[in-house]
């Protein structure tokens, strides 16, 4: 039989199969490049394109491996609180520990047995919203009593150091402190400010995933628990009680600043020091980290997950920055204590991302080399 173009014979299957071949790799090579470039990437309209709204879509599946991925950290630093427990002597209220656990626990638990009982038609709106609302509460339940434990390790009080780090930086808090309090207006809005640190740990979740953005709360989810996580490591060798210790300045020459935060502190690193406390609640806990600022770092960390959102991320951003303009005084922390925490959040961010990256190339590589093992005559 003649080619009729050329009047070449033609060859048997083998040329058809060399560019199926050819096909199939570059096809392979495209997909596997996708996952490095999904994460800020949201998803349309489900009527447009179903696919979009099932764990087909490459962003699904990427977030499914990132979210499968966070559970690790969370697993650490839980191991980490159990063995801090038994050496410490410090005990969990059971009835405030078990129900949190136990919801949290549920709405992972429903995120997988979804995902495993329907596959590629799961619904990744359902799955990421309710699966990291549940990792995060896990998080917070575990990281709370952490601090204490971190704390409890007695290392020498740093205030004086950090206060004279604020000094040489041209930044005393006492001024910035008083002049608040001379102006009760802004002293309410700070404290409302800084408040704020724990809705968006429930809205994100439910808002990127609403949005289609599964791959960046998985990102945001793992810049957490790393930024936790290094937060608690420090705070351990790092402790210190806030500015008002480290001034002396006793809270009552403050009336119109709201020091709750500040008294919780006190309180609870005393008592922890001279082994008065050995029942931690959940409900009743108050954030003993001094340096870094986790409210810096949460505040840059929500800024980072909502702002692509249309209509919503100008403003997260405004009331996170009022939220870092509180720190220094509704949070009795350092000036250094801020900067610290907005660091580790763009370092944290930087290192999720990085990981992203990673993956990707080695899914290219992975690809990469099945193509190549692919030799003609063996298909």
């Amino acid at each position: 039989m003649k080619n009729l173009r050329g009047g070449v014979p033609a060859t048997s299957h083998s040329g058809s199969r060399a560019a199926n071949r050819s096909n199939c790799r570059e096809s392979i090579g495209k997909q596997s490049t996708t996952i490095v470039t999904v994460p800020l990437k949201p998803v349309g309209d489900c009527g447009f394109d179903p696919k979009r709204c099932s764990m087909v879509d490459t962003d699904a599946k990427t977030a499914w491996k990132l979210f499968q991925l966070n559970g690790f950290p969370i697993a650490a630093m839980g191991s980490l609180l159990a063995l801090g427990l038994s050496v410490t002597g410090l005990r969990l209220e059971p009835v405030g520990y078990g129900i949190t656990l136990a919801i949290a626990a549920s709405f992972v638990a429903i995120a997988y047995r979804h995902y495993i009982a329907r596959g590629d038609r799961a619904d990744p709106k359902l799955i990421f919203s309710l699966g990291t609302i549940g990792q995060i509460i896990i998080t917070c339940a575990i990281v709370g009593p952490l601090s204490y434990v971190a704390n409890w390790m007695g290392f020498p009080l740093q205030d004086q150091a950090l206060l004279a780090i604020d000094r040489a930086l041209g930044l005393d808090p006492e001024p910035i402190a008083r002049f608040v309090n001379d102006h009760p207006w802004l002293a309410d809005v700070l404290s409302r400010s800084y408040g704020l640190i724990k809705w968006p740990l429930l809205g994100i979740p439910i808002v990127l995933a609403l949005t289609g953005r599964y791959v960046r709360l998985q990102l945001f989810m793992l810049a957490m628990s790393l930024a936790l996580a290094i937060t608690i490591a420090i705070s351990a060798l790092v402790p210190a009680i806030g500015t008002y210790y480290g001034l002396q300045l006793p809270a009552a020459q403050l009336p119109d600043i709201n020091t709750a935060a500040y008294a919780g502190q006190l309180r609870d690193i005393l008592a922890l020091r001279d082994d008065s406390l050995h029942q931690l609640q959940l409900f009743t806990l108050s954030g003993i980290v001094s340096f870094p600022s986790f409210h810096a770092a949460s505040a840059v960390l929500y800024i980072w997950a909502l702002w692509p959102v249309r209509r919503i991320g100008g403003i997260v951003a405004t009331l996170n920055l009022l939220m870092i303009a509180a720190t220094p005084v509704i949070g009795a922390h350092y000036i250094i204590d801020v900067a610290g925490g907005v660091a580790l959040a763009a370092g944290s961010i930087w290192a999720a991302k990085a990981y992203l990256e990673w993956m990707g190339r080695v899914a290219h590589n992975v690809a990469k080399g099945a193509s190549t093992v692919w030799q003609p005559g063996l298909g």
